[in-house]
């Protein structure tokens, strides 16, 4: 029995330093392995909050209730700035329009194109509005410069304006306002004076 024991005392005292060594080189190699794994992993975590980001940042601003934020979207500043660019660029048109005006006798090439109506105004407005409708018949975008009168029950003109209509597109019908300061608070009826197509 002893002799026996003897042997196998001797194989499990080769087996264990070898099972130890076996072992701690499984370790290592798990290690490495888990190392390698969580630096892919860590990378994946990586890109993916940036690209989550990214993709939640438009969604965020596209919100409706972002939109509508009047600290962010709708400022007053922002409100005065654009409609000061937009007075700018209908004063802009206004001006060309009178210049193309000028030199045209009697009512100009294109008043078959214009029509104008009458829009409805509280008593309390200061302006009386008109809204100029053109149909450019042509093939190509053209430029209108149209003149508008205010005229009270009796024909009497109160105030002429003139309005610009830049790139009005070929076949289509675009819209213009014409607004009067002279004519506010008085019943009148706007008319086509001139129109020439350029």
């Amino acid at each position: 029995m002893s002799v026996k024991a003897h042997p196998f005392s001797r194989r499990a005292r080769v087996l264990v330093p070898a099972v130890a060594v076996a072992l701690l080189a499984a370790t290592t190699a798990a290690c490495d392995s888990d190392t390698t794994s969580e630096g892919t992993s860590s990378s994946v975590r990586t890109l993916t909050p940036d690209h989550s980001e990214h993709e939640e940042s438009p969604s965020q601003e596209q919100s409706p209730g972002t939109q509508q934020s009047p600290g962010t979207q709708q400022s007053p500043r922002t409100q005065q700035r654009f409609a000061a660019s937009v007075s700018a660029e209908t004063e802009r048109l206004r001006q060309e329009a009178a210049k193309r005006l000028e030199g045209v006798e009697g009512r100009g090439d294109a008043v078959a194109d214009v029509s104008v109506s009458g829009l409805p105004v509280a008593a309390s407005e200061e302006v009386r509005s008109a809204r100029v409708r053109v149909t450019n018949p042509t093939d190509e975008p053209a430029f209108y410069a149209v003149k508008v009168e205010f005229v009270d029950a009796e024909d009497k003109v109160l105030d002429t304006v003139v309005v610009g209509v830049e790139d009005a597109p070929p076949g289509r019908t675009v819209d213009a306002q014409a607004n009067s300061r002279k004519a506010a608070g008085v019943k009148t009826f706007p008319r086509v004076a001139q129109a020439e197509r350029g």
